[in-house]
């Protein structure tokens, strides 16, 4: 986390969380989502607009990457100074990435090591590991084919809607807010 958000942090520390303004999608890109988005249905939705606007600010997306994690409810969030941007995630909390020699580097640039590959009903394929499961980009299936020749990681199957409850990772952070609302 940058020092000047544990700072922002100290100064402001009664700022109100932010929902569903922010999306991961199954690409690593990232998204804001506005009232308009939002009010068009829920990111995971894959209706017209509701993912919002692609992200392009190269400065913007690595500041969200080094202040990206997750919390003790398993809502993945970036700290954005004082404040939590709570995000919104098309599958899962990581999209991987495999270079040529089979290493790992989740969509935020930081490199893992995987445990496992799981493959859902789908054919999506997924690698957990100490950082938690992620989904891998669909450039890099077939590298994973590859390593799973080289007997690199077991293979298991799943079920994708499954996979949040498993692995402790809460897809849509809005919705568990909102319903929580309503109590």
């Amino acid at each position: 986390m940058d020092d000047m958000v544990r700072q922002a942090m100290a100064k402001w520390p009664d700022v109100p969380d932010c929902f569903g303004w922010l999306g991961l999608d199954s690409r690593g890109h990232w998204w804001m989502r506005d009232d308009r988005a939002q009010s068009l249905g829920s990111f995971q939705s894959g209706l017209p607009g509701a993912k919002g606007s692609l992200l392009r600010h190269e400065k913007l997306i690595d500041f969200i990457h080094r202040n990206y994690e997750a919390d003790a409810q398993g809502r993945w969030y970036f700290q954005n100074g004082p404040q939590r941007v709570y995000i919104e995630l098309e599958a899962t909390p990581h999209v991987w990435r495999l270079s040529d020699q089979f290493e790992v580097h989740s969509h935020t640039g930081v490199g893992v090591k995987a445990d496992l590959c799981l493959v859902d009903e789908t054919g999506r394929v997924y690698l957990d590991t100490a950082q938690g499961l992620g989904l891998v980009h669909s450039l890099d299936v077939e590298r994973v084919a590859n390593a799973l020749d080289l007997n690199l990681w077991p293979l298991r199957d799943c079920v994708a809607s499954e996979l949040p409850k498993i692995y402790g990772y809460v897809t849509s952070p809005q919705e568990a807010w909102l319903g929580h609302q309503q109590t």
